[in-house]
């Protein structure tokens, strides 16, 4: 296994839609690896491959408690319900935390890495873990998510001051 370079805010591959994922290949179970250990090596719950530069629709989410992770192959939301506001950070956003609404409460499908399928319903943090990995595969950040007040006043930050290199998160970050 390997660390992978986390791409960060203002790389092109953060904002295009990913290709679904074909065949399950040893490359692909081999990325997922790579993911995992990245994921832990950056103290995160969640990765998505556009994070790591490869546009696939492929995510793995770690269980908050257990640790145990699931790699997610191809995700859709298929159903939603409530709202929960919570604060967010992303790896590939270092050190920057914003409050986030998002559905309380997910259903997702998608296949693991024997092709089978999945359906994992999640709430509170899984729920939010699953919406912003599979915004990423999407092409969407959390900031897009946020007020445009909110997330101009972080844009400029960034401008004016860039991205803290090398730091690691006081939270988790997805």
């Amino acid at each position: 296994m390997a660390v992978l370079k986390v791409r960060k805010y203002g790389d092109p591959v953060l904002r295009r839609r990913a290709s679904e994922v074909g065949e399950i290949t040893p490359e692909i179970r081999k990325l997922v690896d790579d993911m995992v250990e990245t994921m832990y090596d950056e103290v995160g719950i969640g990765l998505a491959a556009p994070q790591v530069g490869i546009a696939l629709r492929l995510v793995v989410i770690a269980d908050d408690e257990t640790r145990d992770v699931r790699p997610l192959v191809n995700p859709v939301i298929v159903d939603r319900s409530g709202e929960r506001t919570a604060e967010e950070g992303c790896l590939s956003i270092p050190g920057i935390f914003a409050l986030v609404n998002r559905a309380a409460w997910v259903r997702v499908e998608a296949r693991d890495l024997d092709g089978q399928p999945v359906t994992i319903e999640g709430r509170d943090l899984l729920a939010r873990v699953l919406q912003h990995e599979i915004d990423h595969i999407d092409g969407v950040l959390f900031i897009d998510r946020l007020d445009p007040l909110t997330r101009d006043r972080i844009k400029r930050k960034i401008k004016k001051e860039g991205l803290p290199e090398g730091t690691r998160h006081n939270a988790f970050a997805l």
